[in-house]
């Protein structure tokens, strides 16, 4: 099949999985709206991305690495690198609950983006410190009733794979709740769709757990560090993920 019709065939995928989540969420969502986490919706979200994800002939996904024990019951702030717009489907196999902070753009789409509402994610518009602001604010109430929060704290996908600076955020706002921050290295989603690309590409990718880095004793000022020992552990990991991953033909 032509890297066309696979592109085709996977987006007519990802649709009628979206038609078919939709209206779950939606109910899910109202039946839920007096939780302001969002769990019930949020769950659905994530069974939205597996489902997509396991459905595509052109993606094979693998999580490994021990979880902390106490996720189920204890917020983290989840990092990890950006290699594509598949990482969110394979992020969706990790075995907890978290919130996403997304670009302010995908919640403008007419069906993605009311899903992503339904699921409790959170919006940011890039370079607006308004919209930085609220995004910050947003995340803490979510750590405050319990549930993670997932941030790639390079702020954008990388063109190449290749890790991008660390910018302090995530890590500041761990720093202030008081919450681990957990390090995830992801590799092979790159070739699932290259920044820039308009069609999907077949390969398999690995997410990998890493050690959570503690938070307590630090203050504003050790955020930068933070990133960097973040960005360090990633860093370490990812040459052997990515020689366990290919292109598939």
């Amino acid at each position: 099949m032509s890297k066309v019709a696979l592109g085709l065939y996977t987006y007519a995928e990802f649709a009628a999985c979206a038609a078919a989540f939709l209206p779950v969420m939606g109910v899910a969502w109202h039946t839920h709206r007096d939780d302001p986490a969002q769990r019930v919706p949020g769950q659905w979200m994530r069974r939205f991305g597996r489902t997509t994800a396991r459905l595509s002939s052109m993606w094979k996904f693998t999580v490994e690495g021990t979880p902390p024990a106490d996720i189920a019951t204890r917020p983290y702030v989840v990092v990890a690198n950006h290699e594509s717009q598949a990482d969110p489907f394979l992020l969706s196999f990790l075995p907890w609950d978290m919130r996403w902070v997304a670009k302010e753009e995908l919640f403008e789409l007419p069906v993605l983006g009311r899903m992503m509402k339904y699921g409790g994610d959170i919006p940011l518009r890039r370079g607006a410190r308004e919209s930085v602001v609220e995004m910050m604010a947003e995340c803490r109430r979510t750590l405050d009733h319990g549930v993670s929060v997932m941030m790639f704290p390079e702020g954008t996908r990388s063109k190449d794979a290749n890790l991008l600076p660390f910018k302090p955020g995530a890590f500041s706002l761990a720093i202030e709740a008081k919450v681990p921050v957990l390090p995830v290295a992801l590799a092979g989603t790159h070739a699932c769709r290259p920044k820039g690309s308009k069609w999907f590409g077949k390969a398999s990718a690995i997410a990998r757990v890493l050690e959570p880095l503690s938070t307590e004793g630090l203050g504003p000022e050790d955020a930068a560090a933070l990133a960097d020992r973040a960005r360090s552990r990633i860093a370490e990991a990812l040459p052997d993920l990515r020689n366990r991953t290919t292109v598939r033909g």
